[in-house]
């Protein structure tokens, strides 16, 4: 059986072959899955796909409609997926539920230490021999306070970096983790993190109960001076609010791994096309924002385990077995 993956990376298409050598056939495309290039995948009864793919219900019923029975999202997001729809269609779908949370927590805390220390600017003038250190100042993040929205496993390997460097620790999250409460986190409402926290970074799922988490009240509410931290879903920040609060001179620094309208941008060159997208085109022009294209995930070890997941994944498929990573199961 020929596996067909959307959305591979260049980094990413070694390790899929190997991975899946000696178990099946696999082609790796560039192109994400949408309802243009659905029709790739007729004839094929697995894909995979990536977290930028659309697997909304137009797509799943092209893609049941050419023969495809099992759908592996090499990512832990799903909101991409109506899952609804896949089950009235009898489509299997599987993700994967977990994999290296160092590989994010060290991200977010990579941003929050690029705008802190305003790292591109000063990196910007370097190259252009202006060593001068006028508007680099940053601040001491020890003896402040973090905001950690979100401390599953992700969020306490963030807790734990927060913990080393000598910062209070403030939490919140529908379960608490005994672990984050051995480090000293203190939980306590959204509104009091984010009214006491200088530094806030959101580790939370996209669900319909947090899509717009961060609105234009709960930046408000943030310190004028706080440093916001995004490298979960787009969808937490209403990017929109956001900009108005940047022009208004808010915030000492804004860290954004992700964006709520990212697919169909992120993952592509579009430098030698004009954005039509003017709150992205906006947000990139502050000084004080950073904006990377979802990479927090992409080390080797957690790319290793998404694509390990994955192979598994679809060899229980085809074994007929079931395990936590199935969303939809086999009909």
């Amino acid at each position: 059986m020929e596996i067909l993956a959307f959305g591979v990376q260049a980094d990413e298409s070694p390790l899929i072959e190997r991975a899946f050598e000696g178990h099946h056939a696999v082609r790796g495309l560039h192109v994400f899955l949408d309802e243009d290039t659905a029709p790739i995948a007729s004839g094929h009864e697995v894909i995979s796909t990536s977290v930028n793919c659309d697997l909304g219900g137009a797509v799943l019923e092209q893609l049941a409609a050419g023969g495809t029975r099992m759908v592996a999202q090499r990512s832990t997001g799903f909101n991409n997926v109506d899952l609804q729809v896949a089950e009235r269609l009898g489509l299997t779908v599987a993700r994967v539920s977990s994999y290296s949370p160092y590989s994010v927590a060290e991200f977010a805390w990579t941003l929050a230490m690029a705008v802190n220390r305003r790292i591109v600017r000063a990196s910007t003038r370097t190259r252009d021999f202006d060593f001068r250190l006028d508007g680099l100042m940053g601040r001491d993040l020890h003896g402040r306070t973090v905001g950690i929205l979100g401390t599953g496993k992700i969020g306490e390997a963030f807790a734990r970096i927060a913990h080393g460097f000598g910062m209070r620790l403030l939490g919140w999250d529908v379960a608490e983790n005994p672990a984050c409460r051995e480090l000293g986190l203190t939980y306590v409402p959204k509104e009091r993190l984010l009214a006491e926290s200088d530094l806030v970074s959101l580790h939370v799922p996209l669900l319909p109960a947090t899509r717009h988490l961060i609105d234009a009240a709960a930046l408000k509410s943030m310190k004028d001076d706080a440093i916001l931290v995004n490298s979960s879903r787009g969808g937490l920040v209403d990017t929109a609010a956001l900009v108005t609060e940047l022009r208004a001179g808010r915030f000492t620094g804004v860290g954004l791994d992700v964006y709520e309208a990212e697919a169909g941008l992120f993952f592509l060159d579009k430098s030698l096309e004009a954005i039509e997208d003017d709150t992205l085109a906006r947000l990139v022009t502050f000084p004080n924002v950073l904006v990377t294209s979802h990479q927090a995930y992409y080390t080797r070890e957690a790319v290793g385990q998404i694509i390990a997941t994955t192979v598994d994944n679809v060899l229980d498929y085809t074994a007929g077995r079931r395990s936590e990573n199935v969303l939809v199961p086999r009909s």
